[in-house]
């Protein structure tokens, strides 16, 4: 990986000038690029300007004040609250019922429910501002919840005693190795890589297929058929560039890609590379062009030009459907044609983007571009971070109290793998995709532009198939759902059960997992909300992966095909190619 080196006048220049920074001065780029690299990228005007708003409000709402006054002496004057802090999964453990850490736990329950009522019902806070300070107010509350604490915990205690000690020292090196893991340089060999069990081409990502075409930006994966006959239509998976390709090809019984070569379907991946900061001004535009646009090119011409499936999963979707939007509006080049669309937990209106809302505004924003100008693009390790805090009782404190704590290491798997095999985002396309997505809303106000020219998901007419999943922090189905406002194509819309990773990955046979849709004898003519539709749905369970191949089939020639023939000359490699191996 390539750096820029800093410290010139004419490289701060220069790099000022990107467009995504605008006009904006290269020193204040520079310092608060540094002050970024300090706060992780969080902008500490931004916070400062949430709690001043929360606590001026508060000082003018004596009501609100006597209210919150009313119930701290409540909890004080109650020695062991009432609060059911056993539904707490970090104080489920029979042992939180003995004094006195039963005490602990329910005080600390109490103490939350306090913050939660003092951080919310405020008059005249901006929505915004009330949202960043009560989950700043629930992050500092999680570390100083019992269970993180040796002397506090009663699970802590029991193993260090049953182990003669020997579950605190293995704690603590667990720590070191995480610690000399985090603090290593680049390109330095580090014993125990996270995933270092599962590798791409060995253990996941071992679907037999050929890369047949290469540029700057993507490799194009063909999986080899499992008959002599294959549906006509191919299916294109778009994934997104923010990890790996391989979610959508993990292990041999949970990959989506091996079971639709199992039904009859050609198969084609899109494998986006690791950029450095070389590819600092590559933006949105050259995504879809050189990525999207240039992989139907090529299906198209390996196939005949049959109508493609086109699948996108996450930020693959929601370029996905800005290449249908712009290829249905007739306004632009065409690329083939699509004969569905598939849009797997990707969202297209982003009004209503959940928590992940919590680190986009313009002091955010502002913050995280200079971060990005400084390095020309942002690592895996710095994106991860602000998922982590999303969920941070369950990614980080539970798993310190685990590991740290109780000397225990997580069994590796391989979605963990994957979830630590991250990628760099360029600068330009990164700027651009938070400030016009998601600042701006403009793909859904129709502001949005590809080649100069604005496009409408109005404009899309192929049928589509829209999944969300009831647990995702990173595309809220309800979120996901508002495409019903936006596009007029017929389409399918399924909950699966899961999260947004996990509920995606839903192999047949997996247990405890489920679907919700809607029948057709409960849907109205007219628009359902969300919570209506819920209400109207019905839950099946197992794998939604069959359910949406019959789907793909109704819209699918009943005439079979002989596979594409390769010629040996257009054949780069064997999958999983070269990209996804990048460091």
């Amino acid at each position: 990986m390539n750096t820029l080196p800093q410290g010139s006048a004419n490289q701060l220049a220069a790099q000022a000038a990107a467009p995504a920074t605008g006009s904006r001065n290269a020193l204040d780029l520079y310092l608060q690029s540094l002050a970024a690299r300090v706060t992780g990228g969080i902008s500490p005007i931004a916070m400062q300007l949430a709690f001043q708003d929360w606590w001026q409000h508060l000082a003018v709402a004596p009501g609100k004040r006597a209210e919150l006054a009313s119930a701290w002496w409540r909890m004080l004057a109650i020695p062991v609250p009432q609060a059911d802090a056993g539904a707490d999964s970090r104080f489920a453990d029979s042992a939180w019922r003995a004094w006195p850490f039963a005490a602990y736990a329910q005080g600390f329950k109490q103490l939350e429910q306090f913050w939660s009522q003092a951080t919310s019902g405020v008059p005249g806070v901006a929505p915004h501002h009330a949202d960043v300070v009560a989950f700043t107010a629930r992050q500092l509350l999680d570390m100083l919840s019992p269970s993180n604490y040796p002397w506090t915990n009663p699970e802590v205690m029991r193993a260090a005693q049953a182990s003669g000690g020997r579950s605190l020292i293995d704690g603590a090196l667990n720590w070191r190795k995480d610690l000399c893991r985090r603090l290593a340089l680049p390109g330095a060999v580090v014993a125990e890589p996270v995933g270092a069990s599962y590798t791409p081409g060995k253990e996941v990502a071992v679907t037999p297929g050929q890369v047949v075409y290469r540029n700057a930006l993507i490799e194009l994966i063909l999986y080899a058929p499992q008959g002599e006959k294959v549906y006509r239509e191919p299916v294109l998976l778009v994934p997104s560039w923010i990890m790996k390709y391989y979610i959508l090809d993990l292990s041999p019984h949970n990959s989506l890609v091996r079971y639709l070569v199992q039904q009859g379907h050609t198969v084609l991946m899109i494998s986006w590379c690791n950029p450095g900061a070389e590819a600092r001004d590559m933006g949105m535009e050259d995504y879809l062009q050189r990525g999207l646009f240039a992989a139907l090119d090529q299906v198209h011409a390996l196939c005949g030009g049959a109508p493609v499936h086109g699948v996108g999963y996450c930020l693959g979707g929601t370029l996905l459907s800005i290449g249908a939007a712009a290829m249905d509006s007739g306004e632009h080049p065409a690329h083939g044609k699509l004969a569905t669309l598939t849009l797997l937990a990707a969202q297209t209106d982003f009004s209503d983007p959940g928590e992940l809302g919590l680190f986009i505004d313009d002091s955010e924003l502002a913050f995280l571009d200079a971060l990005m100008w400084d390095q020309g693009y942002l690592n895996g390790d710095q994106m991860s971070a602000s998922f982590q805090l999303l969920h941070a009782r369950d990614l980080v404190w539970s798993r310190m109290m685990r590991e740290y704590l109780l000397g225990e290491r997580s069994a590796p798997n391989d979605l963990m793998a994957w979830n630590a095999d991250s990628t760099r985002l360029p600068f330009r396309m990164h700027s651009e995709y938070l400030h016009g997505l998601f600042l701006h809303n403009d793909l859904a106000e129709g502001r949005y532009l590809v080649a100069g020219k604005p496009v409408a998901l109005s404009d899309i007419h192929t049928p589509l198939f829209v999944l969300g999943t009831e647990r995702d922090h990173v595309s809220p189905w309800r979120s996901v759902y508002k495409i019903h406002l936006l596009c007029g194509a017929p389409f399918d819309f399924v909950l699966a059960s899961g999260g947004h990773n996990a509920g995606v990955v839903s192999e047949p046979g997996h247990a405890n997992r489920s679907y919700r849709i809607r029948p057709a004898h409960r849907s109205p003519n007219g628009y359902s909300s969300p919570d209506e539709w819920l209400g109207q749905s019905e839950s099946i369970e197992g794998s939604w992966w069959p359910h949406w191949q019959q789907w793909l089939l109704r819209h699918s020639d009943r005439q079979r095909a002989a596979p594409p023939v390769v010629a040996p000359e257009q054949v780069l490699g064997q999958a999983p190619g070269s990209f996804v191996v990048q460091r």
